[in-house]
């Protein structure tokens, strides 16, 4: 998701070998300009940013972690901006958000992972209201989202006054006792005066205790200006990039907060409702750096397994008891940490992994419908242990998920060697192990 950007900030890092090499120094900060502009960041941030790495640099004697550390605390001193970070709850539900953004921005489809973050994750009741009346299509396509992930929708079809649609859909989430109200708004192809209208109506009536604004990665440095549009007319307490995994450059991320002065709360980082990632300005620093989130990540796991669970996994891993129906249910899990991509970019490391992954669909990768075809065909007992699994019994699978037995032996083999290798790391040394083979991929995707 950050790959043009920590590419940008390596390549800077490795031009300074010696200390007190101001013309390495130079040499740094003249590529670093060159990449931060090409990757879309705005002139006045880049500016910003390489005059004061400058400056710290040289102030600390110059040398390549003292270049590190001034780029990454000028990089925090960037992101960082007075105001919420993530999703903070009201002191008394519900949680009113209003959603805003122009059309076309995926502010939808945000709201929906939005939704979906706080059911999965923060294991809250939500309700999303379909307020946004001027597109035909904008309510059937929040029935199906909210469909999906199973979460309420409030709607109306039989009025066209947003006011109204709000108005009825708070007193229901008071009696219903919801935590959180997402109310998607309206959005047009441009600001005009009609659509700040409505808002403000609209805000006016739902007295929402934030206001997001959904900006779209794609359209670059116009994500700026429309954000601070909004920000003058309606005011807007939090910003969330769309469709940043679809960004190659990414540069945006980096001007939003300084130029408009309102915190980056979340980042769309895929087209799965799993997709949506919190914006903490410290642990995007780590990634920009190619250092991962393990944090991010570890919330995002404990969300999705609780404590008892993730035990009882562990004990059966060290035991070389892994199943193929904790194979099944580590895969649906899986699923709703959203896209692999996203995943490996936040394992130290792993970044460069994650560009390799970057078109892979767990539930469309022709590997995984073979093996599930596969376990579909086992018996539960046969699931349970999997050295049940004898020849006469490998033929009943084969036929049973349409394979040949050579590739019913080749399944069932990955997924011994995965067992015994899942066993080695969760060892005392588990952690050595993994980070030696971690660098040995990476030295195999970077031949010197």
């Amino acid at each position: 998701m950050f790959d043009t950007l920590t590419d940008s900030f390596t390549n800077a890092i490795k031009k300074i070998r010696f200390r007190d090499d101001e013309k390495a120094l130079k040499r740094a900060l003249a590529e670093l300009k060159k990449a931060l502009l090409k990757a879309d960041v705005h002139h006045k941030v880049v500016k910003e940013l390489i005059g004061t790495v400058e400056i710290e640099t040289k102030k600390a004697g110059v040398g390549k972690d003292q270049f590190l550390d001034a780029l990454k605390h000028t990089l925090y001193g960037l992101l960082k901006v007075d105001g919420n970070q993530g999703f903070v709850f009201a002191s008394s539900p519900p949680t009113v958000i209003l959603m805003s953004g122009l059309q076309g921005s995926g502010k939808t489809t945000t709201t929906g992972k939005l939704a979906y973050y706080l059911k999965e994750q923060k294991k809250r009741k939500v309700l999303v209201v379909a307020a946004d009346l001027q597109r035909l299509a904008a309510v059937e396509q929040l029935r199906q989202i909210t469909a999906a992930i199973e979460v309420d929708l409030y709607e109306d079809e039989s009025s066209k006054d947003p006011v109204s649609v709000v108005s009825s859909a708070l007193e229901m989430a008071k009696k219903s006792l919801y935590d959180v109200v997402l109310i998607d708004t309206a959005g047009r192809l441009a600001i005009d005066d009609e659509l700040m209208d409505e808002l403000q109506s609209v805000r006016d009536t739902a007295k929402p205790d934030e206001i997001f604004y959904v900006a779209d990665a794609l359209t670059g440095q116009d994500a700026l200006r429309t954000a601070q549009s909004f920000k003058e007319k309606i005011g807007i307490d939090g910003v969330i990039l769309s469709k940043y995994d679809g960004d190659s450059k990414g540069g945006v991320a980096l001007g939003i907060a300084s130029q408009v002065n309102v915190p980056l709360r979340f980042i769309g980082a895929g087209e799965k409702m799993a997709d949506l990632e919190v914006f903490m300005p410290d642990r995007i620093v780590n990634r920009l750096m190619g250092l991962g989130d393990i944090e991010g990540l570890a919330e995002k796991t404990a969300g999705i397994m609780d404590e008892k669970q993730a035990k009882k996994l562990t004990q059966k891993i060290k035991k070389g008891q892994f199943n193929f129906n904790d194979f099944l249910e580590q895969m649906e899990s899986m699923k709703k940490l959203g896209s692999m991509q996203s995943i490996m970019g936040m394992i130290p490391g792993m970044g460069n992994m994650s560009k390799a992954l970057k078109d892979f669909d767990m539930d469309n990768s022709d590997e995984i419908k073979t093996i599930k075809a596969l376990v579909g065909s086992m018996t539960h007992k046969e699931r349970e242990n999997p050295d049940l699994l004898n020849n006469s019994r490998k033929k009943r699978l084969a036929r049973g998920a349409g394979m040949d037995q050579m590739d019913v032996n080749r399944v069932l083999k990955q997924f011994k060697n995965a067992s015994k290798m899942a066993k080695k790391f969760s060892g005392k040394k588990g952690m050595q192990d993994m980070q030696n083979l971690m660098s040995q991929m990476q030295g195999a995707s970077h031949p010197r």
